[in-house]
């Protein structure tokens, strides 16, 4: 949603910038002119007000509604402020000179990008939970009366009995009843090498039954196995907001009020030593430079920055606050397996015996391995 609404605006941004007065003064260069040119402005930053200050407006409705000012708010006052103010101008109406079509324009498609990163930071996250959810398969093999149906794994529940073949994922937490087999645990433990697990072990939903085919009675479905903890957990980290997210809420809801107090005062000075036109100038002032530009975006910005290199890192963060409790550790502590190793397996050396290539050596192990579903093979 951010993403798109950010694009427009930027791009409907730059013609309003161009015909801006005060732009065109600052930079020197004419200012375009053909009939109609005066429109421009006024008309891109009404589409860019009602369609990229939509999710503000909004979000502002919210926290009014809620009784918690807060940087939605402000930042709905602030363009709403401007948007009226700005019109007025334009129209000629009561002789004020508050033009801010480009401060609007400008305005808005910041806190858009800003609030794009956050969002982008936090499809990490989604990412991850997709990815998890694709470990589990779509169907199981359900045994009954010593047959086998094909059934959704949704249909599965507590005390049945699904087959599990050789290179078929488990479909949901339970307890092997007849046979054994090695168990790929990497997409839960990250461990590369597969677990010998036997009758009476219990099995995790989304591993994979590397060698031979097993009976598994099921004990956990749905929200209840540990793939679903584990979800919920990368779940409730998208939920959770750093201490300086919290930090800058708090600040939004108080600049709200010191906002609001600064332009009654303004008004009121203004009114009482006779300029209520300057009131009115300078007290829409207040408001429209009241917005917090540096906190809807740096806040973003830093939470995009820092999840974009964990994720690349393969650090996925549980909670933010960890994030930023990280200057004070002193002691890390590893699992070796796919953190500070790859986790898989590869090939480092060649050792042929009298009469057979290295090449030779090579083709047969691979071919011997083709069809195999080991870890090792792969």
């Amino acid at each position: 949603m951010f993403r798109e609404r950010f694009w427009w605006s930027l791009i409907l941004s730059i013609p309003v910038v161009i015909f801006s007065p005060m732009v065109a003064h600052l930079l020197g260069y004419p200012l375009p002119a053909f009939p109609g040119s005066t429109w421009v402005p006024p008309v891109l930053d009404t589409i860019i007000f009602v369609y990229g200050g939509t999710p503000f407006l909004k979000g502002g409705w919210k926290e009014v509604k809620s009784r918690q000012p807060g940087m939605m708010l402000l930042i709905a006052m602030a363009i709403t402020v401007a948007f009226v103010a700005s019109w007025v101008t334009t129209l000629g109406l009561g002789g004020f000179d508050l033009d801010f079509w480009w401060e609007l324009a400008l305005l808005v498609t910041i806190m858009l990008l800003g609030h794009w990163l956050e969002m982008r930071a936090l499809g990490g996250a989604s990412s991850a939970l997709d990815a998890l959810a694709a470990l589990l398969p779509d169907e199981a093999e359900k045994v009954i009366d010593g047959t086998t149906r094909t059934v959704d794994i949704s249909e599965l529940v507590v005390g049945d009995v699904v087959l599990v073949r050789a290179g078929a994922r488990v479909p949901a937490d339970g307890t092997i009843l007849e046979g054994a087999a090695e168990f790929d645990e990497g997409m839960i433990t990250g461990e590369s090498r597969p677990v010998f697990r036997d009758t009476g072990d219990r099995v995790v939903a989304g591993t994979v039954a590397t060698d031979n085919t097993v009976r598994v009675r099921v004990e956990a479905t749905g929200g209840d196995t540990a793939l679903a903890g584990i979800q919920r957990m990368v779940a409730d980290a998208q939920e959770s907001s750093s201490r300086a997210q919290a930090l800058a809420d708090r600040a939004a809801a108080l600049l709200f009020w010191f906002a609001l107090i600064s332009a009654l005062i303004t008004a009121v000075v203004w009114t009482a030593i006779g300029s209520p036109d300057d009131a009115v100038v300078r007290t829409v002032t207040v408001l429209v430079i009241a917005c917090p530009h540096a906190l809807g975006l740096a806040i973003p910005l830093v939470i995009a920055i820092s999840t974009e290199r964990a994720a690349k890192s393969g650090v996925l963060i549980k909670d933010r606050m960890a994030l930023e409790r990280m200057r004070t550790i002193d002691v890390v502590l590893f699992d070796k397996t796919g953190t500070l190793t790859e986790g898989a397996h590869a090939v480092t050396g060649v050792a042929a015996t009298v009469g057979v290539t290295e090449g030779e050596l090579l083709a047969l192990a691979a071919a011997a391995e083709a069809d195999s579903e080991h870890p090792v093979a792969r």
